[in-house]
């Protein structure tokens, strides 16, 4: 019984309240004492694609029609991910007193660690919708499958945290090691440059194994080149989706009996 879909969805509900406020209590304490408060969703990513923007302009402006929502796009995509696998990879470590002290189904610091990011880049979007409206950007009627996109890499980014979390109790340095992997997974993405500048080999390589690849050219044929995206990507990027959230799950299932004998 335990072990139904239906089971496990009526826990979840059991603790909605909790999650809802957990993601919350996340939002509140990132802008907590802040000026601008929530503003800064929007301003954050704006002011840094303006530096990018006349950083690499010059380089790409030949190649990429529309720089700055070509970048934009990219780096919201980008930024969601690591935000979100780098809080999640903390969410059950980080909470240890509290798990220590009372029984709460550990997957939902998790849960809530994604979540809130999620709805922080929502609130990004509003700079999206500024640069658009400044450079005269057509808005496409394909932009109503923008969601569908996000919820593909919200997918995504949820089975990476549950899979970087239950490692991370054991092994504490993989907090490490995953930062320099999203370094290197950022320049591997093209997101400041056209990924037909790299050699066949390298776009290769990109094209099939780079999942943030799939995201982003989907959300560019809507937002950028108002098309849909082909079935390819996003069937590559559902595959991605449901892989990682599986194995995520199944990792973080089987492992979570122990967390509490290394915290």
């Amino acid at each position: 019984m335990k072990n139904t879909l239906k089971y496990r969805w009526k826990v979840l509900m059991q603790y909605s309240n909790l999650i809802t406020e957990l993601v919350k209590r996340d939002i509140k304490l990132k802008y907590r004492r802040s000026f601008f408060g929530y503003v800064w969703s929007i301003l954050n990513p704006l002011l840094i694609m303006i530096v990018l923007t006349v950083v690499f302009s010059a380089m790409f402006k030949r190649n990429i029609e529309n720089y700055p929502i070509y970048l934009l796009t990219g780096r919201v995509l980008m930024e969601f991910m690591k935000s979100a696998t780098q809080a999640g990879l903390k969410s059950v470590s980080g909470n240890a007193a509290l798990l220590k002290k009372t029984f709460i189904p550990k997957y939902v610091f998790t849960l809530s660690k994604v979540s809130s990011t999620f709805i922080e880049t929502v609130f990004s979007f509003g700079a999206f919708l500024i640069v658009m409206i400044a450079t005269r950007s057509p808005f496409y009627w394909q932009m109503v499958f923008l969601p569908l996109i996000l919820i593909q890499l919200y997918l995504f980014s949820l089975g990476l945290s549950f899979l970087l979390a239950q490692m991370n109790v054991f092994f504490r340095d993989i907090e490490y090691i995953y930062h320099a992997v999203c370094v290197a997974w950022t320049y591997l993405t093209p997101i400041f440059y056209p990924i037909e500048r790299l050699p066949n080999l390298l776009q290769v390589v990109i094209r099939f194994f780079n999942p943030m690849y799939c995201y982003v050219l989907q959300f560019r044929d809507c937002a950028l080149y108002g098309r849909i995206p082909g079935a390819g990507y996003v069937i590559g990027g559902c595959i991605w989706a449901v892989v990682m959230m599986v194995l995520g799950l199944y990792e973080f299932k089987k492992n979570q009996d122990r967390f509490i004998l290394y915290l």
